[in-house]
C-alpha cells in the first residue's frame, strides 16, 4: 500500500467524513436491495450498519467544530482503488445471502478503514491529525472486534446456501 500524506486536519476529516458517508450509503443501499428480496434479516442488520455509519459521521463533524473542512474532488480522495478503504464491496452482495455473509463484507471493510486510518497517523507530519487518526484506527479496531463478536452468532452457512428452485427473474 502506498504512503499516505495528509498533513492538514482540514483534508483529514475531509477524508474521514466522505469514508464513513460512502460506508453509510452503501449499508442503506443494500438494505434495500435485501428488502427488494425479502432479505428481511439482512435488511435490518444493513440498516443497522448504515445507522452506525450515521454515527460516526455525526462524531466528525462534532470533532470538527469550526475547522473548516475542503471540499475535495471525488477522484481526488487519497484512496487506493478510487473507493473508500470502508466501501462496502457490494460485488459479494447476493439475495440470498445471511448475516454471516454481511457481517464479513462489514469485517472486510472495518478492516481496510482500520489500515488507512493507522497508515496516515504513522505517516502525517501534522500532531493533531496524527491524533484523532490514532483514535480513529482504534475505534474502526472495536468495530472489528464488535462484528467478531456478531459473526458467533452467525455460523457459516452450508456451501449450497445460494442454492434457489425458483431464482428472481430480470425484469425487460
Amino acid at each position: 500500500m502506498s504512503t499516505l500524506d495528509i498533513n492538514n486536519i482540514g483534508e483529514f476529516l475531509a477524508h474521514a467524513h466522505a469514508l464513513e458517508a460512502e460506508a453509510a450509503s452503501q449499508y442503506a443501499d443494500l438494505a434495500e436491495q435485501m428488502e427488494v428480496h425479502n432479505n428481511t434479516e439482512v435488511a435490518e442488520l444493513f440498516h443497522k450498519l448504515a445507522e452506525i455509519e450515521g454515527k460516526h459521521i455525526t462524531k466528525i463533524d462534532d470533532k470538527a467544530g469550526d475547522t473548516p473542512i475542503p471540499h475535495i474532488a471525488p477522484w481526488e480522495y487519497k484512496w487506493e482503488g478510487g473507493q473508500s478503504p470502508e466501501a462496502v464491496v457490494d460485488m459479494e452482495a447476493h439475495y440470498m445471502m445471511t448475516p454471516h455473509h454481511a457481517l464479513t463484507m462489514s469485517l472486510k471493510a472495518e478492516e481496510r478503514a482500520a489500515d488507512f486510518f493507522q497508515r496516515i497517523a504513522d505517516n502525517t507530519t501534522d500532531e493533531q491529525v496524527r491524533s484523532l487518526s490514532t483514535e480513529m484506527a482504534l475505534e474502526e479496531r472495536e468495530h472489528i472486534e464488535w462484528l467478531h463478536k456478531w459473526l458467533e452468532k452467525y455460523p457459516k452457512p452450508e456451501h449450497d446456501w445460494d442454492e434457489d428452485m425458483d431464482p428472481p427473474m430480470l425484469q425487460e
